[in-house]
């Protein structure tokens, strides 16, 4: 069988991990075969071509070869654009970059989750702390819809009722969403449920569902963390908790 040879494949680094003196084992996102493992040999030496440009949140566009399951990496260019993120900008890069790996499976595509990545990713370098909080919101139903993993939102999950829109609903990781009881902490309206589901039609933009997570932020925020832990089979994510440790100090 001929080895595969894939080329100017828009991708980013989620991870990266050393495998020798002189090289590293990269764990990368790509638009149009997902989540894909390459090993860039010689990638630590000063004059590598490789060492300035593999970062995390930086556009490439890799060329790579290979049919066992980690794959060579051929050449790599820099597609320019933002800066590389500092402080909380940073972390939640690496928030999103662990969500990746822990939901998505190896080799399986998802070109509009790329897209809104990338979106998600130049949002997040360039704004203000709210708009941060939004762009991390939307990314998080973005990738729980695509990966099959977040129920309607415009019926309730068990007996599929369509919401009413000034009745309270939470959304439980086991069992999906639910009218609010006495004893529910967060929640939201129908009606905001509602428009969360329209914002992530097919033809809706990763813009739209950056407006329809603003009513509700904080509350949203409390839900989707129970579901994606839930999935994730982590209490707390890595990332996560070392915003709160910062946040502590």
């Amino acid at each position: 069988m001929a080895t595969q040879r894939i080329s100017d494949q828009p991708a980013y680094v989620l991870h990266r991990y050393d495998w020798s003196e002189s090289s590293l084992i990269l764990d990368v996102f790509t638009r149009h075969y997902g989540r894909v493992a390459l090993v860039a040999r010689g990638a630590k030496k000063p004059s590598s071509s490789f060492r300035p440009i593999l970062l995390p949140m930086q556009l490439l566009h890799l060329a790579f070869g290979g049919d066992a399951e980690i794959r060579t990496l051929k050449s790599a260019e820099w597609q320019g654009g933002h800066v590389m993120p500092t402080g909380d900008a940073l972390l939640s890069g690496y928030y999103l970059n662990e969500l990746l790996m822990r939901l998505l499976a190896r080799d399986d595509p998802h070109p509009a989750l790329f897209d809104a990545y990338s979106a998600t990713v130049q949002l997040i370098a360039s704004q203000s702390a709210d708009t941060l909080q939004l762009a991390l919101r939307a990314f998080e139903l973005r990738l729980l819809r695509d990966i099959g993993l977040l129920p309607m939102l415009d019926a309730e999950t068990a007996t599929l009722r369509p919401l009413g829109a000034d009745i309270r609903y939470v959304l439980v990781a086991e069992s999906g969403l639910r009218q609010a009881h006495a004893g529910d902490r967060v929640s939201l309206p129908g009606e905001q449920w509602q428009a969360l589901q329209q914002a992530l039609g097919h033809d809706a933009l990763f813009s739209d569902t950056v407006r329809a997570c603003i009513p509700g932020l904080r509350e949203l925020k409390t839900q989707l963390s129970g579901l994606l832990h839930y999935h994730c089979g982590v209490k707390v994510l890595k990332t996560r908790q070392m915003m709160m440790d910062l946040q502590a100090l």
